[in-house]
């Protein structure tokens, strides 16, 4: 059948149907623009006005056609590194998409795998523990962009216990020394220790690890760094290459502890990347904040706090560890960590708050004196003063001390920041002084005579009414306070010196050196005999 043999309806609609074909697959074509070399000259002048030109379209990628298609072939599309889109089910799956050290392999990470295998009890009680503390420390570690191993760190450190002291006086989560700690800005009185400040510490911590890694420029001879110090890897590290020998950490001589640092934390990462191989169960912890931070603008009584957040004192001390006092002083910790729910009620509480903060404040003690003198100043029983400030037995308290003491109508401001950041506690030995006279030597005066009998210059001229440097006459009299205890050890000896000297005067020439020694040593023993007049 012709085109022509079809009835005229069906023809027109055949026709219609083409044409609205062609005019589709023009109107889809891409139009290439005009090659410049090739377009024809525009006259100079013209009455007919230049059509509109159309708008340009897309260049073409169209091979030229005397190029062959090349075969379709497979090829794999795999890619990767290519993070999961899925939130971290709890914190543990988000540490472990975080791990980005090497892995350290060797029989000393067996070894470490298969102790803490062994002990699931422990296991248990650790990773519990670091439920209060470890979302934080993965937010810093994230936020610094620093492999997620070290927020393990504390299980090798003290089992996340933010009260621990090694023998070698390193407190706190991290373990930190004193001098190290101070380096690092961790301030250490008698009012707190910044080194078991969970956000301070772990700040400090971070921050070390970061410049032993510029250091080193390697993680495990940094954490080796962290465990042994800086000088010592250092000196490992040159004694290695003066030998043509190489400088990794599993190359290095060293300690056994610092040795067996990195396979402890690589057996902690194991487990937790896979605790089933190893028959452990990690407690759940969920991926979101155990405590709030909360800013304090008065110092507040340990007490009052935890009684309007609604927990125990205990559960305070234990996210707010650095505080030795039973006040927190706003100048020198502002910022204290409640749990995250509890925050809120002890927010709401305090602005209904109409009793008194705090029943503390911090005494500067201005002279050296008796920890029962300071009692009595200050309102308290000597006992009470002794068990709040730590203060042991038979020992002053010297001038410069900050006492924590009950506030009165004469001491109730906040304590000033340079106490809260600078408190110290100084003591001396309570000696009970006996007043006691003694005689200048020719030629001497006050001060060498003082000094003579181990005494302030200062204060023997204060007891006698005299300048520090006034000139004495032989046999002159002067009183001095010298200590009870001397004096009676003096007196003990003094008879039986005398009567060495005596009967050894009377022994033959050959013994004649040795009652010169005894009279030597009577004469030194009468400088500190009590109420007894001396030469």
């Amino acid at each position: 059948m012709t085109l022509s043999s079809l009835p005229g309806i069906f023809r027109r609609r055949l026709a219609f149907a083409g044409t609205a074909l062609v005019l589709l697959l023009s109107g889809c074509a891409t139009t290439l623009p005009p090659d410049p070399a090739t377009a024809p000259t525009a006259p100079q002048a013209s009455t007919v006005p230049a059509p509109t030109p159309a708008p340009r379209s897309l260049p073409s990628y169209r091979l030229p056609s005397d190029i062959p298609l090349s075969a379709i072939g497979i090829s794999n599309t795999s890619t990767h590194g290519v993070a999961s889109l899925d939130a971290p089910a709890d914190l543990w799956d988000r540490i472990r998409r975080g791990f980005a050290m090497p892995d350290l392999q060797g029989e000393l990470v067996r070894d470490r795998e298969q102790w803490y295998a062994t002990r699931p009890d422990y296991i248990q009680r650790m990773t519990e523990r670091s439920s209060r503390y470890l979302f934080h420390i993965v937010e810093e570690i994230e936020r610094r962009n620093m492999p997620m191993e070290l927020a393990l760190l504390p299980f090798i450190e003290s089992a996340f216990n933010p009260q621990a002291v090694s023998s070698a006086r390193a407190a706190g989560m991290w373990q930190f020394m004193p001098a190290t700690g101070e380096s690092f800005d961790l301030r250490q009185n008698v009012f707190r220790d910044d080194r078991r400040d969970v956000l301070a510490s772990t700040r400090a911590a971070l921050d070390y690890l970061q410049q032993l890694h510029n250091r080193f420029g390697d993680w495990h001879l940094a954490l080796a760094a962290y465990n042994w110090g800086q000088g010592n890897v250092n000196r490992a590290i040159t004694r290695n290459q003066r030998l043509g020998q190489p400088t990794s950490y599993t190359d290095l001589t060293m300690p056994a502890e610092t040795r067996q640092y990195v396979p402890k934390l690589q057996a902690v990462k194991n487990i937790i990347a896979r605790p089933e191989a190893y028959n452990t169960t990690l407690p759940l912890i969920g991926n979101h904040p155990f405590f709030d931070t909360v800013t304090l603008q008065r110092d507040m009584d340990v007490a009052v706090i935890s009684r309007l957040a609604g927990i125990s004192e205990a559960d305070f001390r234990v996210l707010n560890p650095s505080l030795k006092q039973p006040m927190v002083m706003a100048a020198g910790t502002p910022n204290i960590l409640l749990p995250w729910d509890n925050a809120v009620i002890f927010e709401d509480n305090l602005s209904r708050h109409t009793g008194p903060l705090a029943s503390w404040t911090a005494w500067v003690v201005p002279t050296t004196m008796s920890v029962a003198q300071a009692a009595a100043r200050v309102g308290m029983s000597e006992s009470e003063l002794r068990s709040v400030n730590n203060i042991p037995p038979r020992m002053q308290v010297r001038a410069g001390s900050s006492l924590l003491v009950p506030r009165t109508d004469k001491r109730n401001g906040d304590v000033p920041s340079h106490v809260a950041d600078n408190a110290r506690l100084s003591l001396q030995p309570d000696v009970v002084l006996s007043r006691t006279t003694v005689r200048a030597r020719q030629g001497e005066n006050l001060t060498r005579l003082a000094r003579r009998y181990g005494v302030s210059p200062v204060s023997a001229a204060d007891w006698n009414k005299l300048a520090v440097n006034a000139p004495l006459k032989a046999g002159q009299r002067i009183t001095l306070l010298l200590p009870k205890r001397a004096t009676v050890a003096s007196n003990a000896k003094k008879p039986v010196t005398k009567a060495a000297s005596s009967s050894k005067s009377k022994t033959t020439t050959a013994s004649t050196r040795k009652p010169v020694k005894a009279k030597a040593a009577s004469s030194s023993s009468k400088t500190r005999v009590a109420t007894t007049t001396k030469k």
